[in-house]
Order: structure tokens, then sequence, then C-alpha cells
């Protein structure tokens, strides 16, 4: 289906069909998930005393406006069966709120066993009429801890489990209350990677809510009312997910939600509209009030309106505990009734009409999708319900309790997509406006999965979704105050890393410049990418839009090549660095092919030679009144071209002709498409034969050292021509006499022009169909481009910026040689 051809009504009702997300409903499915263990329900005074024995404590935020209570209290009859109405629930609890704090305070216990085997599991139910988040919002809302429990333990024994054998001989007869071997609390929905505690040390959980969404992580530690993802000190951590390498190269990270708010980041709340008013004025909700909503000073109202991320809504803010009522010895704010979860059996849905919230999807042409979530409907009809291991999302965890239990089939590896964002800023190291880097974010973000819809929130700044299906997929991001990020990518199972190998890099909307473009006439792009000068690649992968068009948001702060690859598996070139008031930049048809490469290092080159220039005085001042980019005009090439004939044309033969004709074509204001022949008797050196695709390993290294040897002049020189009066010598000589001997600015500066006049010799050939000229002329420029380099750590005292800025522009050239000597004609 193309989702790109629906309007908004019908993605909505597409959306609406699908039953898209049924919030915190849902299994975890594994690689070579196998079936489900049988499981038997546990029932009577056996159940209760499981369910008393493991009862957890529940922390809940200062801002919590939502409780755990009993849904019976607002249950009504509609043809027939019994329901719970959203409006009803949403406007009885506000109303009960003004009466008691904390009304009806209830958690349901559901027990199961595994036959022949002394694995049971205890879970706790916990229903809130009503579920605020930064992704949604929506009517009723079930969460849910795991407790699984060895029966055969012996109480306060530990957590050594023991021998199947034993196991099986008295796992029908023990009404023992065991011990925890795993702890498993329910995160966002099936997407979201639980937070789990194996063989905890603990006898009860402690559960942490997070305000309006209730999802649940685990205290399990010294410290149980705040949440530690990692080991801290003699602090440990209260969940043992395994850590994953997320950005691919850089350390690993324990997955799981974890608790958001509690972890530094900011956590903006979406605010409650349905039918395109705020929720509290519906005719239907009387006794809702604004305050009976999360405060103000946690939502933004939308995304793309805020300039910047909001740095001032309030982390997590104090705690207010319940303990179950069965526990005399336990002290808490309020008690909570513990009853079994088929006291609520009867009814047989949560109802309410879908609410939705809007996403922007960066394309050529921008679009917007909406996602919704339904109501979560009843536990009982749940896969983990009766399937409690379904809900085991970390693998190493299942098969812990296979190969302990039985009953237990380990499954495989985990299947998702995992990125992790990271917020563009102007880079330190980079003179002017001339490259990013990317750090931390401070704000969390959502993603959505539009072949699977549904939102994910991220975590410590990680986006993952488990278990999405395989093939074609388009992930989109969007954060407050942030630019959206977008791409089109394939799941083959496993991991598959979104972004550039897990990074996702998004910028302040104040920041952002939208690149957007298509290909040539009768080309398909296949890839697009975007590269900073400074921060390396920060897009790589399939145009985000339809028929190979693309929009992309970047940093204007930042220098960019974009790149491109076309169906014949050409690539093309471009530069891009916006000005300081572009909101977008059109690229128009992108070239692919060895001329349309060698075109953009001319212009890479003509930019860096005039931003080189300016630092004469000592500093990089003015560096950003220097035309760049896609403001590299033919004529700026002509001026950068003449300027460097004149300080570095001693170094480099054979492109006399060359500079005239560049000249020319500005001053003609007409393409010259006439073939120049090169002088015939001019000697093919540039310091050795180092200069083309044939070289030495290991020439060059003397092009700089202050005594330059005269006899190199002479090697792989020939002075025989070929009709088109190239030389032919096949040793990518371009008629250089080798490198200056001075480092410093004005040797940094020498060799950057070196280079673009071996750049444009090499256009030039490539323009008048003279491919093996080109290819010698590319094959010199690398060692050109590779000499800008050794100048550049040779030299000492260099202004401020020079260096960082030449040499890494040089390295990013350097690929782009690769790709025309590669490229067809």
């Amino acid at each position: 289906m193309d989702l790109d051809s629906l309007d908004r009504r019908q993605m909505l009702g597409l959306l609406a069909g699908s039953g898209a997300v049924a919030a915190g409903a849902g299994a975890f499915a594994l690689g070579g998930e196998p079936e489900a263990a049988e499981t038997r329900l546990v029932e009577g005074e056996e159940s209760r005393r499981l369910a008393e024995a493991h009862a957890p404590t529940l922390y809940y935020g200062a801002r919590e406006q939502w409780f755990p209570t009993d849904p019976r209290e607002y249950e009504s009859e509609r043809d027939g069966e019994t329901v719970v109405d959203g409006f009803d629930a949403f406007d009885g609890y506000s109303a009960d709120a003004r009466e008691e704090s904390y009304p009806h305070p209830t958690v349901f216990y559901h027990v199961v066993e595994y036959p022949d085997s002394p694995l049971a599991c205890v879970q706790f139910w916990m229903y809130s009429a009503f579920d605020q988040f930064s992704t949604n919002f929506h009517w009723h809302d079930w969460e849910v801890l795991h407790v699984f429990v060895d029966r055969s333990a012996d109480d306060g024994a530990g957590t050594e489990s023991p021998t199947e054998a034993d196991a099986s001989a008295n796992a029908s007869a023990t009404t023992d209350v065991g011990q925890p071997v795993l702890f498993v609390a329910s995160a966002h929905s099936r997407t979201v990677p639980n937070n789990e505690y194996l063989d905890p040390s603990v006898e009860r959980a402690s559960i942490i809510s997070e305000v309006g969404s209730h999802s649940s992580t685990l205290g399990v530690n010294a410290r149980p009312t705040s949440f530690q993802r990692t080991d801290l000190g003699e602090l440990s951590a209260d969940i043992s997910n395994d850590p994953v390498e997320v950005i691919s190269g850089e350390a690993a990270f324990p997955l799981a939600y974890g608790l958001p708010r509690d972890e530094g980041l900011t956590l903006p709340y979406a605010i409650p509209e349905y039918d395109g008013e705020r929720l509290h004025e519906h005719e239907r909700l009387p006794n809702v009030r604004p305050e009976d909503l999360l405060a103000d000073d946690l939502t933004v109202a939308t995304y793309d309106e805020l300039a910047n991320p909001p740095a001032d809504i309030p982390k997590r803010e104090g705690e207010i505990t319940f303990v179950p009522d069965a526990r005399d010895d336990a002290d808490g704010d309020e008690r909570y009734e513990l009853i079994d979860i088929a006291a609520v059996s009867h009814i047989t849905d949560f109802t309410g009409p879908q609410l939705s919230f809007s996403f922007t999807v960066p394309q050529f042409a921008e679009d917007a999708i909406a996602s919704h979530l339904n109501t979560p409907g009843v536990p009982w009809d749940q896969p983990r319900f009766d399937a409690p291991t379904a809900d085991i999302s970390e693998p190493q965890h299942r098969a812990a309790l296979a190969d302990r239990y039985e009953p237990v089939q380990a499954g495989g590896s985990a299947s998702r997509i995992l990125g992790a964002v990271r917020e563009a800023t102007g880079a330190d190291d980079a003179p002017g406006s001339n490259g990013v880097a990317l750090v931390a974010p401070s704000i969390e973000t959502v993603a959505l999965l539009e072949s699977d819809p549904e939102a994910v929130p991220s975590f410590s700044g990680v986006l993952a979704v488990d278990d999405p299906p395989e093939g074609e997929h388009r992930l989109t991001v969007n954060g407050a105050g942030m630019s959206p990020y977008s791409e089109r990518l394939t799941h083959e199972g496993g991991t598959t890393r979104a972004g550039v190998e897990g990074a996702i890099p998004m910028s302040a909307n104040e920041d952002a410049v939208k690149v957007e473009g298509e290909s040539d006439e009768g080309t398909t792009l296949t890839a697009i990418g975007l590269e900073d000068d400074f921060a390396g690649t920060l897009y790589d992968g399939r145009p985000p839009g339809e028929d190979g068009t693309f929009g992309i948001y970047a940093h204007r702060d930042g220098a960019y090549t974009a790149e491109v690859r076309d169906d014949a598996g050409q690539r093309g070139a471009l530069r891009v660095n916006p000005n300081a008031d572009d909101e977008t930049l059109s690229l128009g048809g992108v070239g692919t092919g060895k001329t349309a490469l060698a075109d953009y290092l001319v212009r890479f080159l003509a930019e860096t030679r005039q931003q080189a220039a300016v630092f004469e005085d000592g500093d990089a001042d003015g560096i950003d009144d220097v035309p760049t980019g896609q403001n590299v005009t033919d004529d700026v090439v002509a001026d950068a071209v003449e300027r460097a004939n004149e300080n570095a044309g001693d170094v480099v033969d054979a492109v006399g002709e060359t500079v005239e004709t560049v000249i020319d074509d500005t001053t003609d204001g007409v393409e010259n498409t006439t073939d120049t022949p090169e002088p015939t008797n001019s000697p093919d050196v540039l310091g050795g034969p180092d200069d083309g695709p044939d070289a030495v390993d290991g020439w060059g290294d003397g092009l700089f050292e202050d005594q330059f040897e005269p006899a190199a002049n002479e090697l792989g020189s020939n002075d025989s021509d070929d009709e088109d009066g190239d030389s032919d010598d096949g040793d990518g000589d371009d008629g250089d006499r080798g490198p200056p001997a001075e480092t410093g600015f004005s040797g940094v500066l020498r060799s950057v022009d070196a280079a673009l006049l071996v750049a444009a010799a090499a256009r030039d050939a490539s323009r008048n169909g003279r491919a093996d000229n080109a290819d010698r002329r590319l094959g010199s420029l690398r060692n050109r481009l590779e000499a800008v380099s050794r100048v550049v750590e040779r030299s000492e005292g260099l202004p401020p910026g020079l260096g960082s800025l030449a040499a890494k522009r040089a390295e990013r050239m350097l690929p782009r040689v690769e790709a025309a000597l590669d490229a067809d004609p």
C-alpha cells in the first residue's frame, strides 16, 4: 500500500480499522518462537497466598492523576453486556478524586502454574481510568507485573534454582510461596523492551510508575523509589536486561524502557484533544476540569511550533507510596486492596472513541500522518494473560528460564529495529558555520513505524522497536522542538540499525534547514547520503520520499556533501552549505557519473580554497562571507582557479589551457565544450609515480621534505603523446613539478590550490570525452589531497581552525575521487 498517496482522513480510517495499537497489550515474539508453554490456573486460597506473598509496593510521582482503581465502579450495561466506557470512567474517577485522594485503590492478581514444574507466575494487574503521555493519550490503562516464582525453593533460601528432577517430585503438592526468579514489569506496549530482573535478591518487587502513562519499571536495589539502569558504586542496577550496542562502536546500553523522567532527559506530555477540542471541554465529561489532567508545565501543545526542545519541563518529583492491605507491617500513603481478577471478568470490554496525535513525515512534499491508540481491551484476552512467558522481552532471561524449567522453551534471538537519537549542534572545532557535532539529546523523542503504525517512545535517547514484521518500512522520528527524521529501511530479522550505524541525527527546529531534491529526469535514485565535513555521515539510506525524491533536515551550521546513487549504480554529489536565513534548500536534479563527480570536486576545492585564504590574517574572521556549497557559481570557480594558478601554477604543469577554459566559460557566459588538447611536451611529473592509479605504495612521503629530489621529476615522464594531445603513459602524471616545500599557512593554501588545478583539469578532460586522461588526473588528485593532510600534520602554528578545515575536507573528498575513478564517463 502506498501510504504517501493517502490523505489524512484515509490514513485515520486505515489505522482505526487495523486496530493499530492496543496500549500495553500483545506479546514479544523472539526469533524462532515456539508455541506457548501450557499453563494451569491456580485458584482459591493457594492463589491468594501467592499473591499476598509477592504483592509489590507501588511508587507514583507527585504529579500523578490516575492511580490504580477498581473499574467496576464505572461499569454500565450496553446491549446486554457489561462494559466500562471511557467517558464514564474518566468523568467518574475525576469526580471521585474530589471526594478522596485515591479513589478505590485496587490491584488485581492472576496466578498460573506450569504443570510438572515448580515454576508459577503471579501477575499483578493495575487499572487506571486514563493515560496521558508524550506519544499519545487514551482511555483506560492496564499495566502488569509478572513475578515468576520457583515454588520448590525454601522461603528465604536465596535464588539458587533446584534441579528439574527435584522440581517435578514435589511440584504438584507444594503450596510453598517460593522465591521469585524473574520480575517482568510492562513498559508501554509489546514493541518496547520491558524492565526485567533475573534472580533478584529481594523477595518482593517495587514498582516505580511513570507519571501519566503508568509504564512500570522496577525498584530492586537499596533505593527502591528511584530507577538505576546500571551499577553505580555500591548501588546496583534495577534491571538485568542485557547491554546492547545501539550505535556501532559505542558503549553497550541495557535495553529496557526504564524511567526516562528519572534518568535526566526531558519528557514533554501531549495535551489530550478530541474532535478538535480540549478533552476537559467535552460535554460528556462534566466533572473533568483542566486540573484533572497533567499540569500545563509538563505539556506541549505541538512539536513543530517550538523553536527548540523545551528545557523547563520538570523532572520526576517525589513519590506517593501504595502498599498491599495484606501487609500490616508496611507503611505507605495508601493501602490497596488485593482482588482476584476473576471478580472483573464479567466486563466484556473497555470502550471509548479513538484519540489521535499527528506525526510529521519529512519528504520532498511535506506530509503528516496520524497514529491512533485503541483502548487496551480486557487483560484476559491478551496472550500474556495465560502465557506470561510471552511478555519476556529479554532473550537471555527467556533462555535462563528454559534452561531451568522444562515447559519453557527459549525461542531465538530478538528481532528489532534499533537506533539512538543524537542532537546536531555547531562543532567547536569548525571555523564559523562550517561543521556540526553530534551530542546526546536533551529530550525524549517518539518513533513511528508506518508499516506497523505504533508510536514508540525513546528512553535515554534510544529507540527500540521490538518484533517488527520483516520487510520494507519507513521509520519516522519526531520530538518536541525538533525537526523530524525519516528513512526507508528493510528489516530481515535480527537487529536492524536505523540511521547511520544506529545514530539518528536531529536538529532543533530553529537550527534546521530542509534539504530537498530529486534525481535528473530519467534517473531513479536508490540511495541518498548527507555527510558533514566534521561530524561525518549523518544520513545514509534510501530516499524517504517517492520516486527518488528526498527531504532531509540538517543543521544550518553544517557544511555538507549530499551524495546520491542511481538505479544504474552511478554516484553523484553536490555541496550543501546552508545560509543563515535558509529554511529550505532545493538541489534540483542531482547528476551522476564521472563528470558530475569531477565537477563536485572542483566546486568543493574552490570553496575550500577561498575559505582557506581568509586565514591569511591569522584568524577565521569573514569565513562565513565566502560563497560556499550551492552558492559556488561558475564565477566563483573561475576566480578560485585563477587565484590558485597565480599561487601554485608553478608546481602544476599542463593546466594552463584548463585555467583559460574555466575563465573563458564565465567570460563568454556559455559552457565551453571545445576539446582543448594538453601541451604535448609538458613533463608528466607530480613528484613521482604515486600520481596515478598504479602508484607505488609509500611514494610521496617525501613530497614535503625540505630537500626535493629533482631526479624524481623524470620518473614516469613520457615525451610521446596520443593523438588528442594527452600523455598516455599510464602513470597518472599531471605535469606537476612537485609541491612546494613550505608548511604553515602558505603551504596549506598552496597544496589546496594545486589540488584545485588538478581537479579542474580532470573535469575538463571528462567533459571533453577523454576518460583515460580524466582518470589519470583523478589519480593525481588523490595524491594531492593526501598531500594536503601531510602539510597540515607537519605545520606548526597554523591559524586556529585552518588545519582541521583543510584536513577534514581532504578526507571527505578522497572517497569521491575513488567514486569518480570507478564511474562511467
